[in-house]
């Protein structure tokens, strides 16, 4: 027997590889600080914990609907409806037990092969993987530094043909931290509003900012009927390991959507969504406490990687992850990976694993507390004469 060949266009995530190395570490005895894995270190509100146990307690343990429970899916299209100005409806909404289903489901519905997808790069590994998987052809747009890790939109332009088929937006972003300026997303929507396409915004980070709230594409005109935002609870509400996503796109890609998940999950659990839905219409002070302490971290973290020879580092608009150029060390960003967590015991990403124009560039996550990202500087500069 033997796989058929999709399989080997798939790719993984480098988080859960340098998190194996990173035990493996601690099971000969080494202490190692996590700044690899992207998953808030708060734990899930109160208030959202005690829903999901009362709705265990009320026997929400069986089958739901496909696309989601109807309250559920109201209250989510009226969440979207105010915070994009936009008007949804719960008809738009596929709930599914995560975001990257949003991700799969929606490719598989529009991508054949041969069809150009236009992506951010770096990025989130999962949309290349999802692009080559099914054979279409992957269009990456390099995030330039000195405009805050956006597009240049004479690149994006340029890159987008009669094949184009979807274009994919991520902000704030993972890796880079970056957030798409609303002028630029003016432009873009304007690039795109006559042409035959869709596009995927990944707003999953849109809660986490610190300066300038960021837009959606689909609250400029004309863009609403050609946009799916893919947003979620895992990152906003501390509720990664719970699985609740959910996409809003037009009904007749929702219909397809939900075809898919009849096809391969069946539903989302149901008392995952009650806990979901106390999230979403409960108090919101849990969200704002964690921003502020977020902002606190990225203060220190930027603060301190700049003070490390050979690294210079942006102040992320978004998200919780510092992406520095590393450039000046000398070596490659790999190698310094390594270094910094064999030799330092911190754990990091290399940002190629983000793609290639993430070469030169470090992913460090401050979903880990104050004192353990101030000893992680100290320790990254303690090492910093192997490369200075």
């Amino acid at each position: 027997m033997r796989l058929a060949a999709s399989v080997s266009r798939l790719q993984t995530e480098s988080a859960y590889e340098v998190l194996a190395k990173a035990r493996a570490l601690e099971a000969q005895g080494k202490r190692v600080i996590h700044l690899e894995i992207g998953e808030p270190d708060f734990p899930t509100p109160p208030h959202v914990v005690a829903a999901g146990k009362q709705a265990l307690d009320e026997g929400w343990t069986k089958y739901g609907p496909t696309p989601g429970f109807p309250e559920f899916r109201e209250a989510i299209a009226a969440d979207v409806s105010r915070t994009r100005g936009i008007t949804v409806a719960a008809e738009n909404v596929c709930v599914v037990p995560g975001g990257k289903p949003i991700i799969f489901f929606t490719m598989m519905a529009l991508l054949e092969p041969g069809d150009e997808v236009v992506y951010p790069n770096p990025s989130f590994p999962i949309y290349e993987s999802m692009i080559r998987y099914l054979e279409a052809v992957p269009v990456p747009i390099p995030l330039v530094e000195s405009r805050g890790f956006s597009f240049d939109l004479d690149t994006f332009r340029d890159r987008l043909s009669s094949k184009t088929r979807l274009v994919i937006l991520n902000s704030p972003a993972n890796p880079t931290g970056g957030v798409i300026p609303r002028d630029d997303l003016a432009r873009m929507a304007a690039m795109l509003r006559e042409r035959d396409v869709m596009v995927l915004s990944d707003e999953i980070y849109r809660r986490i900012w610190y300066e300038t709230e960021p837009s959606s594409i689909a609250s400029f005109e004309g863009m609403a009927g050609k946009t799916i935002i893919l947003d979620g609870f895992s990152k906003t509400y501390a509720m990664t390991g719970w699985r609740l996503g959910y996409g809003v796109m037009p009904v007749w890609l929702a219909n397809a959507v939900n075809m898919l998940t009849v096809n391969s999950n069946s539903c989302t659990a149901s008392f995952t969504q009650r806990a979901g839905l106390a999230a979403l219409t409960g108090p919101q002070d849990g969200v704002a406490a964690m921003v502020a302490e977020f902002r606190r971290r990225r203060d220190a973290i930027v603060k301190g990687l700049n003070e490390i020879p050979g690294f210079t580092c942006l102040s992320p608009s978004g998200a919780f992850y510092a992406f520095p150029n590393v450039t000046g060390t000398g070596m490659p960003s790999k190698a310094l990976a390594d270094l910094i967590l064999n030799e330092a015991g911190v754990a990091c990403l290399n940002g190629g694993s983000f793609g290639q124009y993430g070469d030169g560039y470090l992913r460090f996550s401050y979903a880990n507390s104050l004192p353990n990202i101030l000893e992680a500087m100290d320790r990254i500069r303690s090492i910093s004469t192997r490369w200075h």
